[in-house]
Parts: C-alpha cells; sequence; structure tokens
C-alpha cells in the first residue's frame, strides 16, 4: 500500500531507486566472481571492479532504506484513516511495520560492512 502511494506521488527515492536496479543487479551478480578472481589471481584490477559492482549493490540498499520506512509510514496512516486497523491496534501494528523495515536495516549494515572488509583488503593488497 505505502509504495503504491509513492509510486502515485512520484516518490523521489523511489524513483532514484528504480533507476538503480540495473546497476545493483549486475552488481549483484557479478561482484563476487570479479573479487573472487582478483583475490585468487592476485589481481588489483579484478578486486576493484569487484568493489565497485559491490558499491553499486550496496547504494541500491542504502537508497532502500528511506523508501522502505516511507513506505511503512504511508501504509500505517492509511491502514488507520480507512479503519483497517483500530486505534487500539495502531501501536502493535507500527511495531510489526517498523520490524519489516529493520531487516533492510540489518542487509544494508552487512552489505556496507562487507564493502568495507574487501576495500581494505585492496588497500593492504597494494601495500605489499
Amino acid at each position: 500500500m505505502g509504495h503504491v502511494i509513492q509510486d502515485a506521488e512520484d516518490y523521489s527515492f523511489m524513483r532514484l531507486r528504480s533507476r538503480l536496479v540495473p546497476f545493483a543487479s549486475i552488481g549483484s551478480n557479478f561482484s563476487f566472481i570479479f573479487i573472487l578472481a582478483g583475490i585468487i589471481l592476485q589481481a588489483q584490477g579484478l578486486l576493484l571492479a569487484g568493489i565497485v559492482f559491490m558499491g553499486a549493490a550496496v547504494l541500491f540498499q542504502l537508497v532502500t532504506l528511506p523508501v522502505e520506512f516511507d513506505a511503512s509510514n504511508r501504509a500505517m496512516g492509511q491502514m488507520t484513516a480507512s479503519g483497517i486497523i483500530r486505534n487500539n491496534e495502531e501501536r502493535e501494528s507500527k511495531k510489526v511495520l517498523n520490524a519489516a523495515a529493520l531487516t533492510y536495516v540489518a542487509g544494508a549494515l552487512v552489505a556496507v560492512l562487507e564493502l568495507a572488509r574487501f576495500i581494505m583488503m585492496y588497500v593492504a593488497a597494494g601495500d605489499d
């Protein structure tokens, strides 16, 4: 429901996220291939290419965060306004929607840390 409203109102972060989909898809599909090849072959260029691809996927995940939180807020407002939930159910409904949105935070955090790890590997390999 929240995403439908975002789409209808041309929400800027949703538009940006939609534009990033092809880059994120390529990044998530190829990053580990390049990273693994770069590590095994000790090829800095391949490792860097994998990091760039992974960066595109991480950027997508970061842009997804405001989209998901906003969608949850919009959905909550619609459910309350339309009477789908009662006022006494609002608190628990918010908890469920926030928990769902927080799964994206956890995923983004893991992705950022993984990207940082590979960047540190790249930098350390350049010191040799």
